[in-house]
């Protein structure tokens, strides 16, 4: 299985209600249709949720 660049945003989290991992960003209409239409577009929300990539630069 690949990895998306969603898989390590901060702001795709599991949603209890819906019982699947979500976008918590309010994305507008054009902005969801490029997300879900073009294969190489880039988030403009994206953020690492990674916490530990600060400590493994400082090593």
């Amino acid at each position: 299985m690949t990895q998306s660049a969603c898989d390590t945003c901060a702001y795709y989290s599991y949603d209890e209600n819906y019982e699947c991992y979500i976008c918590d960003m309010d994305l507008d209409e054009d902005e969801l249709v490029r997300f879900l239409s073009d294969t190489h577009y880039q988030c403009p929300y994206y953020r690492n949720g990674d916490e530990y990539a600060v400590v493994r630069k400082q090593i």
